[in-house]
């Protein structure tokens, strides 16, 4: 029976991510979704993104676009390095690059021009990095950049009251538009805990690749998760992403 699987933010670390798949012993009949943040952090940025593309062959594979994937694809397009992306991983994402060709860094340019700002699956499902603003939706959002950038929806979420029904003038009108909405870019070691969270009907996959967290693949179905190893266990001579 195929799943549809949602993959959080994995910042680098390839070896957590292979490992995780497996752990879910995920199959090419299963949906893969990956919520962003490809890059920065671990030491082989580069080598996830050659994994992904291999993957997307053999799978059905859905990638949204994170922060660091925006800045990553703007030093691919330009050279230009940005100051605060380099002290958030940038430089990892660059030197995992030191012996990747001309042509495959193309190749990688291309995976993130095609990645999705988010994406609504048949169940009207909403998988996004971050979050939007706008009470129509995302498809409405005036700033791009809160798809990958805001953390509003998920604040929201999070406190809400729950005597509040959602018949209630009071409930937020973001939060009635999905079913269920996916996201990752906050980490939950924000919060004290390393395995997904949930607020009303949002789910942050988040759980911390970047720093002293695990990655985590989620079914959205059966709300079964996988995590891997810790990062710093798995890369024991780095140091990862500075917050």
């Amino acid at each position: 029976m195929s799943r549809v699987l949602v993959i959080g933010d994995i910042h680098g670390g390839l070896k957590a991510l292979i490992q995780v798949l497996e752990r879910a012993s995920a199959t090419e009949q299963d949906r893969l979704i990956f919520l962003g943040d490809y890059v920065d952090g671990w030491s082989e940025s580069a080598q996830v993104i050659d994994y992904l593309l291999k993957l997307k062959e053999t799978h059905e594979c859905i990638f949204i676009r994170g922060n660091h994937d925006v800045w990553c694809e703007d030093w691919l397009k330009s050279g230009i390095i940005d100051d605060v992306w380099y002290q958030h991983g940038g430089k990892e994402t660059i030197d995992s690059y030191a012996h990747i060709g001309a042509d495959e860094q193309k190749k990688h340019l291309v995976f993130f021009e095609q990645t999705e700002d988010y994406h609504v699956d048949e169940q009207n499902k909403l998988f996004i990095h971050a979050g939007f603003s706008s009470m129509h939706g995302p498809a409405k959002e005036r700033y791009a950049s809160n798809y990958s950038w805001d953390r509003t929806l998920w604040e929201v979420a999070l406190t809400m009251d729950r005597r509040i029904k959602k018949d209630s003038a009071l409930y937020p009108k973001r939060l009635l538009l999905f079913n269920e909405i996916y996201i990752g870019h906050t980490p939950t070691l924000y919060y004290n805990v390393d395995v997904p969270m949930n607020g009303c009907n949002v789910w942050n996959i988040d759980t911390g690749a970047a720093f002293t967290g695990k990655l985590t693949c989620f079914d959205i179905e059966t709300k079964q998760f996988w995590q891997s190893d810790t990062l710093q266990s798995l890369y024991p001579n780095e140091k990862g992403r500075n917050k």
